[in-house]
């Protein structure tokens, strides 16, 4: 996070501002701290240089600056190569010439008479407080501070409460702008929205291609939530933030729940237009594919157990998909198969409605054995 001064003030009117914003926002539930390592007071010597004395001796004031940063502040030189590795070239006196005021005395610069003089007699040093450094965010002067939210509470509330301390604390002419990860984080989680809505717009396509309609497809989409929802709910019990690895496992969880939703809708389908009635249909369909449902998805559900309950680099990543496609896998599955068949009732109703299709009488011999085989488990 960087607090911005946007009006070009004093930076200890600054320090000031973020100071007693960081102590708003410390007293926020969802903060467990908020610091800045800025310090205004920061112990230095000020270099004031004698340009008269200078230009008596023919000497550039650029001449005295460069000469200060190559043995005090280290000047980049050149790269050479040795051993199959490139290496950098750094000018710089050793600390025990450089550690004291006094060390400037052997530091020398060159007249224009071809002497030698000391640099102490172009310079003075006056001991003051200032800041380290001062940064620029945005081409306005700024103070980065860092913070995390507390246990139970996500980064988004954390964001959110940082907006609503700020609009209460920062004056007119100061802002603030994320960074970093921050920032990262709200430009992908709106990504991730955007992606959820295109990859249900995607399936819904292709399910109209598939079923030539744009209704009955609606039966399989109204049973995603139900999963999406229990992968929330898992996420919750187990203490699990809505990072992007739990994001990445809806968007894995609209397929696998699809595919279940698509096996019992196609099998009720069939036996639609084979003359059942819509509500034998849906049961007939749901009953036919209950195992191969329940089959794949708890194979699904023990292979992703590892992941929860796993440890070491990246656990956290692997925990948070984990959790996510075991919850909405299980829910989804237990709840869907009951859900499901309603659905395929509502909208196959709908859809009769509006296009009035004409019936097969079921024959004697229809039996569904040859579509079991024909599908399979």
């Amino acid at each position: 996070l960087k607090v911005e001064d946007k009006t070009g003030g004093d930076i200890r009117q600054l320090e000031q501002n973020t100071q007693k914003f960081l102590g708003a926002l410390s007293q926020r539930p969802e903060i467990q701290y908020a610091i800045t390592s800025f310090n205004s007071n920061f112990p230095q010597y000020q270099v004031d240089v004698n340009v008269a004395r200078c230009k008596q001796s023919g000497i550039a004031v650029n001449t005295i600056f460069s000469t200060l940063q190559g043995y005090v502040g280290g000047f980049y030189a050149s790269d050479f190569n040795r051993f199959g590795k490139q290496y950098r070239v750094m000018l710089q006196a050793e600390p025990r010439y450089r550690g004291n005021p006094e060390d400037l005395n052997n530091i020398y610069v060159r007249t224009s008479s071809g002497e030698m003089a000391p640099i102490t007699e172009f310079i003075a040093l006056h001991r003051v407080f200032g800041p380290e450094n001062i940064t620029r965010f945005n081409m306005y002067t700024s103070i980065a501070v860092t913070g995390a939210q507390k246990a139970g509470y996500s980064t988004g509330d954390a964001i959110k409460a940082v907006q609503e301390v700020a609009a209460q604390t920062l004056p007119q002419g100061y802002g603030y702008e994320f960074s970093g990860l921050t920032r990262e984080e709200m430009a992908s989680g709106n990504q991730s929205i955007l992606i959820f809505i295109l990859s249900v717009i995607f399936v819904y396509f292709l399910l109209s291609a598939q079923y030539e309609s744009y209704i009955l497809p609606l039966s399989i989409l109204f049973s995603l939530p139900i999963g999406i929802s229990g992968a929330f709910i898992f996420a919750k019990i187990m203490g699990v933030e809505n990072n992007i690895y739990l994001q990445i496992s809806l968007i894995m969880l609209i397929g696998l729940l699809a595919k279940n939703a698509i096996l019992i809708v196609e099998f009720s389908l069939q036996r639609r237009h084979r003359g059942m009635s819509i509500v034998q249909a849906a049961i007939e369909g749901a009953t036919a594919r209950l195992r191969p449902i329940l089959m794949t998805s708890f194979a699904l559900i023990f292979g992703l157990i590892p992941l929860v309950i796993g440890g070491g680099v990246g656990a956290n990543g692997n925990r948070s998909i984990g959790v996510g496609a075991v919850g909405g896998m299980l829910i989804g599955t237990m709840i869907g198969i009951l859900v499901i068949p309603a659905m395929f009732v509502i909208f196959q109703t709908l859809q009769e409605k509006i296009t009035h299709p004409a019936k097969q009488p079921i024959s004697e011999l229809t039996n569904f054995e040859g579509e079991e085989e024909e599908f399979g488990d």
